[in-house]
């Protein structure tokens, strides 16, 4: 099972954002087959590592590597114009190669595992339950689960700078939660470590004591 690959418009892509930040109903992806192959092999490369597969969304780790020129990695593909914003509706995840889910329903269903209740189950079941559909026979409509058009992007769906400041706010603003339970979790382990430290120099003392007054009788 492969993470952040799909299908949008019957073309491969690599889904950078779930969601777009104040546009839920939109993601970033890029499509895999019209990249350079230079950075088709280094994208794909990542996607598949341990770091990539672990990653909520995409980009982070993008933003963190370089290609193999040197160049970051994210940064390029903004720049190069190879990041389109696209309905989530109209992209279909395909973890496997005889399966796919719509991304909207994805993300409902990753954004109810917060909420407790029966999501991670589903989640987790997906292939087995009505979220996963056999790609064979199937074909990516551009209208949603109410029958209603989806709505589109304006313009190509080529990203702005402006998009990619927002996004960047976003990442910073994650990342600055993530440090701060971080942090959090670091004195909470350091205060249990100071309590281990005494209890074993108390119980060393009253072991040491013990002895002394055993020998002395």
């Amino acid at each position: 099972m492969i993470k952040h690959v799909g299908v949008h418009s019957q073309k491969k892509i690599v889904i950078l954002f779930r969601k777009v930040p104040d546009e839920e109903h939109m993601c970033l992806v890029t499509y895999s087959d019209v990249i350079p192959r230079a950075i088709h092999d280094d994208l794909m490369r990542l996607v598949e590592s341990p770091e990539g597969q672990a990653a909520k969304e995409f980009a982070d780790v993008l933003n963190r590597n370089l290609l193999s020129d040197g160049r970051n990695v994210l940064q390029t593909l903004h720049r190069d114009g190879f990041i389109k914003k696209v309905p989530t509706n109209q992209v279909s995840v395909t973890p496997t190669s005889n399966s796919r889910v719509r991304l909207d329903e994805l993300n409902r269903l990753i954004d109810q595992i917060a909420l407790g209740g029966d999501a991670a189950a589903r989640l987790a079941n997906l292939d087995e339950n009505v979220g996963m559909r056999k790609t064979s026979g199937t074909k990516t409509t551009s209208s949603d689960v109410s029958g209603e058009p989806a709505i589109v992007s304006s313009g190509d769906g080529v990203l702005s700078d402006t998009d990619i400041a927002n996004l960047n706010l976003s990442q910073a603003s994650t990342m600055r939660a993530n440090a701060a339970q971080l942090i959090a979790e670091a004195t909470r382990l350091e205060t249990e470590a100071r309590k281990f430290v005494k209890v074993a120099a108390k119980a060393k003392v009253k072991k040491t004591n013990a002895t002394k007054e055993k020998t002395s009788t």
